[in-house]
């Protein structure tokens, strides 16, 4: 059953593209996690402070592994959500 994440980003006022790039760097690698299956960044198009990151994993361990990774330390924690306003981040189990 796949575990999915629900990720809203809102960059601070001119860090909007040093988010996106991060959020870039970050698909390659997240995508070739075992337990990843599906890694997709987005951006508002009438809003570019405003991000979503639509993830979906195997199961629960695989998130939690994902958010230990190297890359996401580095580009994640490390660089863009230094430069957020706001982060929120919801988590679904699927019904059937």
């Amino acid at each position: 059953m796949a575990y999915t994440v629900s990720v809203t980003w809102i960059a601070k006022q001119g860090e909007e593209e040093a988010v996106e790039a991060a959020l870039k760097a970050l698909v390659e690698p997240s995508r070739a996690e075992p337990g990843v299956l599906v890694y997709i960044p987005h951006r508002d198009p009438e809003d570019p402070r405003k991000f979503y990151i639509f993830e979906q994993y195997a199961d629960e361990a695989a998130y939690t592994a994902h958010t230990e990774t190297e890359h996401f330390k580095t580009l994640g924690f490390g660089d863009a959500i230094p430069r957020l306003e706001d982060r929120k981040r919801e988590f679904y189990e699927p019904l059937v």
